[in-house]
């Protein structure tokens, strides 16, 4: 979701649902491993899975020392990104989902609850739920990328406001953090 953001707001709406159609692919993609069962076996084999989890912690530990680093930056940092064509954006969009093991275990430890093999074929019941869930998630992460790309180009365009927004979000997390200071 925050790469979908990110390109929203720095190349607009469109390059946001661009590379959300790489994430809905990526949904795909783990969809059906759930329901051929490869999924299942990506967990049986304790190696698979520890590669991924670990490729994924390389890749946080990497983000980290860029921060770090002397003349480092934040990923946080507010900062103008290179502009990507289309191919890439789709591209960038389907890895991120497939280095994101939480889809996997999403299919495969959720799904399955909602399965009766009494209700008929196993496999038309997955990818049914599998569709259902995919839809959804699409369309959620494509309100937010129209929505983050709008918001950009309001902001953008408005100076005054751009300076308020900065003023609240600055504001708001003092006067939160001192509310929860004083609770604990």
């Amino acid at each position: 979701m925050i790469y979908l953001i990110s390109r929203s707001l720095t190349q607009g709406p469109a390059a946001g649902i661009v590379s959300l159609g790489g994430v809905a692919l990526g949904f795909v993609f783990y969809m059906l491993c759930a329901a051929f069962g490869i999924t299942a076996l990506l967990f049986a084999v304790p190696y698979a899975y520890d590669a991924l989890r670990f490729a994924g912690a390389a890749y946080l530990l990497w983000l980290a020392w860029q921060a770090l680093k002397p003349n480092g930056r934040s990923p946080f940092q507010v900062r103008k990104l290179q502009v990507d064509g289309p191919r890439k954006l789709f591209a960038m969009g389907f890895v991120t989902n497939l280095l994101n093991p939480k889809i996997a275990m999403l299919y495969l430890a959720l799904l399955p609850q909602f399965i009766d093999p009494d209700a008929g074929s196993v496999l038309t019941q997955s990818l049914v739920l599998g569709s259902i869930q995919t839809v959804i998630s699409v369309s959620v992460n494509a309100a937010i990328a129209l929505t983050a790309g709008s918001i950009a180009r309001f902001l953008g365009t408005r100076p005054t406001w751009l300076l308020l927004q900065r003023w609240l979000m600055g504001t708001g997390l003092a006067v939160r953090m001192a509310i929860e200071a004083k609770r604990g």
